[in-house]
């Protein structure tokens, strides 16, 4: 054989025709994962078997309902819900213990086991619930092997329809091998992974505490007390000039703020809102300039409570489809959809172009006010508790320029203020090293067991 075959030869692979279920080149490429080759294999459907438990969904009955949150988020609940407002009158039951899919978010990991408190909850058929013969796989390990960057990867080469709901083929799922060691072994893969994590987990809460000493400094420094209405007294009296909302909900349980220093609202706080310092409008028509590139900050973009951004993505002005406000530096943006996730930033970048979701609002304090203290107090329960009161909307809460400008906080003497920023760095600091070794442990921990199951 010549020298020139054996060079064609090496971009050549056969496929037995009994195990070809997808003619797709992609997929035939795509679905070799370089699984380790020292364990035996086995496909998914040997100890994956399909539960098409149904149930017809009845009025007067509550129902719990199932989420599965991507990357190995876990199986959590949805919500409960009387059956006569559930639309789809023929769901399925799961119970605790099964392995379940999205058909649609397959593709991004969402895949979990279904725990204790959702036995006997629902799902419809974009859910696939599976009863798992737990002789032959620990539904523990499986779930970590199928939530690997390799696995997943092999998920989206199987998914097919329009880009936004694209759906696992089930056949194609059931069909690929992966290693199953010894039961042994996997308990060994999974304490190994979960000693790593629980060590991330503890940093992770640690943080949390370390966020609420934040609040409590404040709180401390400021002699902030907030008080409510006592919804027990038949008769209260609200001075008409404080009055921003008539209903009942909002008089009886509307938050009373008191510190020892002045009270302002962020109105006079605030020098310019959705505007440059000159008064032009923020607003940006970034259809207008289709091949230009903005750094684009949207509600998915931002940390829930810590200010700090998840990423800042670059994109060109014909990928943006929403209405987008510019953000200049030294300016800050506050979500005012669903406000108690409390998402906010200041822009302290030297990042040119960037603009937000229109349902953020963008302003300049004024220079009266350090902007490192002001963004300590945005983030607080300061300025949290005064918005679950005022955010209007069941579903989709969200507060108004009128409500947010209402807000009020208080303003310390200068001094005051830059010793609550030094107090709080150090606490910051203190985050900044547990963020660190939280990351690390649990970068370790898929490492660790990616190693030892991938080539």
């Amino acid at each position: 054989m010549g020298e020139d075959m054996l060079n064609t030869m090496k971009y050549i692979s056969t496929v037995l025709f009994s195990g070809l279920i997808n003619w797709s080149v992609q997929y035939l490429n795509d679905s070799k994962i370089a699984f380790s080759k020292a364990y035996p294999m086995m496909r998914i459907g040997e100890f994956l078997m399909r539960n098409k438990t149904t149930v017809t969904i009845q009025n007067g009955i509550k129902y719990k309902r199932v989420t599965i949150r991507i990357r190995n988020g876990g199986v959590i609940p949805r919500d409960e819900v009387m059956g006569e407002n559930i639309g789809t009158k023929r769901q399925f039951l799961v119970s605790k213990g099964q392995f379940i899919l999205s058909k649609i978010d397959a593709r991004n990991g969402a895949m979990g086991i279904i725990p204790t408190e959702l036995d006997g909850a629902i799902v419809t058929q974009d859910f696939l619930p599976y009863d798992i013969d737990t002789s032959k796989i620990n539904p523990q390990y499986f779930v970590l092997v199928c939530t690997t960057n390799q696995f997943v990867a092999f998920c989206q080469s199987c998914s097919s329809g329009t880009t936004n709901r694209q759906r696992v083929n089930e056949a194609q799922f059931l069909n690929i091998k992966v290693p199953v060691p010894s039961l042994e072994e996997q308990e060994e893969l999974i304490a190994t992974y979960d000693k790593q994590i629980s060590l991330a987990i503890n940093s992770e809460l640690e943080i949390a505490a370390k966020q609420h000493d934040i609040n409590n400094l404040l709180f401390n420094r400021l002699e902030i007390e907030i008080t409510k209405n006592d919804p027990l007294k038949r008769l209260s009296i609200v001075s008409f000039s404080a009055l921003q909302r008539w209903d009942h909900a909002y008089l009886q349980n509307n938050a009373k703020l008191k510190s020892v220093y002045p009270l302002i609202g962020l109105s006079d706080c605030i020098e310019s809102f959705m505007k440059s310092v000159d008064g032009k409008s923020l607003r940006v028509e970034t259809y207008k300039a289709p091949s230009q590139e903005f750094h684009y900050i949207g509600m998915e973009h931002i940390e829930k409570s810590t200010g700090e951004l998840i990423d800042i993505p670059i994109v060109k002005g014909e990928q943006i489809k929403s209405q987008t406000v510019a953000v200049p530096k030294g300016y800050f943006i506050y979500g005012k959809l669903r406000p108690y996730l409390n998402k906010y930033w200041y822009n302290n970048t030297d990042l040119n172009n960037i603009v937000c979701s229109s349902e953020l609002f963008v302003f300049k304090i004024k220079n009266n006010i350090n902007s490192r203290y002001f963004e300590l107090v945005l983030g607080s329960d300061i300025v949290q508790r005064q918005i679950a009161d005022l955010a209007s909307g069941a579903r989709m809460p969200r507060i108004n320029e009128e409500v947010f400008m209402n807000i009020r906080i208080p303003i310390p003497p200068v001094d005051v203020q830059n010793n609550i920023i030094i107090h709080a760095d150090k606490i910051k600091d203190e985050i900044k090293a547990l963020r660190r070794s939280a990351l690390l442990n649990r970068t370790m921990a898929f490492t660790n067991f990616k190693t030892r199951i991938f080539e």
